[in-house]
């Protein structure tokens, strides 16, 4: 009896340890570093998300959730005509090895329709979609630090 249940502890850690490995993997296929959301005001029905995205191999960003909001978009900031202009786009390219910037004035995952004020201190969770040229679909939840107003991704901790 003891030898069996030696047995079967020997197997679910076994197991545990591939699960965890693989998960591992599929977490690291992406890189993200500093996730920021910037604070809101009370009534404010929108904010932006930011963050550093490194792909090991070609990804593309093509969806974001957040429960904090009731629509999530990726969104570009560009200069059209002298006009700084901001729309939504389907998907965002990680090319291999390069680092992407979702930062104010550019790309961002933009939080519309809050459900609440997002005060600073506070964590939002985020699930970040990817997918593979393949067509594979892997997901990524991050917790995102809520900064003041006016600080900026080179915020000193």
């Amino acid at each position: 009896m003891l030898y069996r249940l030696q047995q079967q502890l020997i197997r679910s850690a076994l197991l545990s340890a591939a699960l965890f490995t693989s998960l591992n993997a599929l977490a690291q296929t992406v890189q993200i570093q500093e996730p920021w959301v910037r604070a809101t005001v009370k009534g404010q029905q929108a904010t932006g998300a930011f963050m550093k995205l490194t792909s090991q191999s070609p990804m593309r960003l093509i969806q974001a959730q957040s429960p904090v909001a009731g629509l999530v978009e990726i969104h570009e900031m560009k200069m059209e005509k002298d006009v700084m202009k901001m729309a939504a786009i389907a998907g965002l390219d990680l090319p291999a090895g390069k680092a992407v910037d979702l930062k104010p004035g550019g790309y961002h995952v933009m939080l519309m329709q809050l459900k609440q004020e997002i005060k600073e201190g506070e964590t939002v969770p985020i699930t970040l979609v990817f997918e593979n040229k393949e067509g594979k679909k892997e997901s990524v939840e991050i917790k995102a630090q809520t900064r003041a107003l006016g600080q900026s991704m080179k915020h000193k901790h």
